[in-house]
């Protein structure tokens, strides 16, 4: 049995935001798999973002949306200019996790070039170390204002 609906909070939408349903390419840029681990569980049967019109797709050129994971390393970073380039426009990215964000502990590292937002124009974050799925869904929610 999935959890019941949470109540939708009024809060700052982004400046674009997707009609009815969106379809979602997940990118790891170099995170510990923490966060992959709460997406997983945000599109399984107990959260079931699948309900709010969200939808995981394995092509960036079918996505609507990037969720993308983990600090960007030097190894990722031009393979995420690349996906971002690969998705139609109008395009959302969301930073989910600390290390998205703000490099979290990975921040300094050698092999690191920054957060997201440092590489790609980010539209939504979800903070924490790794958010709770009912934050992903949260955010995913915005998206298509569902």
């Amino acid at each position: 049995m999935a959890e019941p609906a949470p109540v939708r909070e009024p809060g700052p939408l982004p400046e674009r935001t997707l009609a009815g349903s969106a379809q979602v390419r997940c990118v790891d840029a170099g995170s510990c798999n923490g966060c992959e681990i709460e997406i997983g569980q945000a599109f399984g049967p107990v959260y079931d973002a699948d309900r709010y019109g969200v939808r995981l797709v394995a092509s960036p050129r079918h996505a609507d949306v990037l969720a993308v994971t983990g600090p960007v390393t030097r190894n990722m970073a031009v393979a995420l200019k690349r996906t971002h380039a690969a998705v139609p426009e109008p395009r959302l990215v969301v930073a989910v996790g600390d290390c998205a964000i703000g490099c979290g502990e990975f921040a300094g590292g050698y092999g690191v070039v920054g957060g997201v937002d440092d590489v790609v124009p980010v539209d939504i974050r979800v903070p924490g170390c790794p958010p709770a799925p009912e934050a992903i869904v949260a955010a995913l929610r915005q998206v298509t204002g569902r």
